[in-house]
């Protein structure tokens, strides 16, 4: 059976650069979405968060015009509340070990931002899946995480890979660029990244080598779908 790791934030807020507390967690479909993708190909799905904290919805995410209607809104909830055991009781991620998996993915929304980008476990979880040839799926917001990332040389892992993550364009669109304290997009080049932005909201994603990178929420089912099938072609 194939297995898949979610790396998920525990923060339930991002601190903006005011010193003002911006209420979040994780982004309802890019959980809800690749998790039930994964499930549905008969995969083992093991959540952690750092601590072994139950992660915190962004509420955000669940608001009709987030989540594309109703509908859909209710749809997300009814899912989640289908895995809420898992939801409450995480695994801490300074207990994993990579090998143990075949996929390790990373859902967004801005809590990564907060914990993640500055987590060492993160980064050796993200270090360990990069450089052993485990597909790592990063979506949204969690490219953030890979700034945690660090080789024992102290390079950094992710230079010169094409990637994709929410792009400060959208982050200007939602209303928070002027708030928040760094921009992903501009984050990652600065280190050395080849971001692609595709367009603002749109469905777009990247793959390099075993790095498979989704933009926005609009990319949670495809990137999950593109993983599930290169991980069925590996077999």
């Amino acid at each position: 059976m194939n297995s898949v790791l979610f790396v998920v934030s525990a923060a339930d807020h991002w601190t903006l650069n005011d010193g003002s507390l911006h209420p979040t967690g994780y982004w309802a479909e890019e959980l809800a979405e690749p998790h039930r993708l994964f499930t549905e190909a008969g995969w083992r799905i093991t959540i952690a968060t750092p601590g072994g904290i139950a992660p915190t919805i962004d509420a955000g995410s669940l608001a009709p015009q987030a989540a594309g209607g109703e509908d859909r809104a209710a749809a997300i909830v009814a899912y989640l509340d289908t895995i809420g055991s898992e939801l409450d009781e995480p695994r801490s991620i300074s207990d994993i070990t990579v090998a143990d998996y075949d996929v390790v993915f990373y859902p967004g929304g801005h809590a990564p931002m907060e914990d993640l980008a500055v987590d060492a476990d993160s980064g050796r979880i993200m270090t360990e899946a990069l450089d052993s040839g485990t597909i790592l799926g990063v979506l949204c917001h969690a490219p953030a995480a890979m700034l945690a990332a660090q080789r024992a040389d102290g390079s950094w892992p992710f230079t010169g890979y094409r990637m994709t993550g929410f792009t400060d364009e959208e982050e200007t669109l939602g209303g928070l660029a002027p708030k928040a304290p760094w921009l992903v997009q501009s984050r990652l080049v600065a280190l050395g990244a080849d971001f692609v932005a595709g367009a603002a909201w749109a469905e777009h994603m990247e793959i390099d080598r075993n790095l498979y990178t989704g933009q926005n929420p609009a990319s949670s089912a495809a990137l999950a779908g593109a993983i599930i099938t290169a991980v069925t072609a590996q077999k």
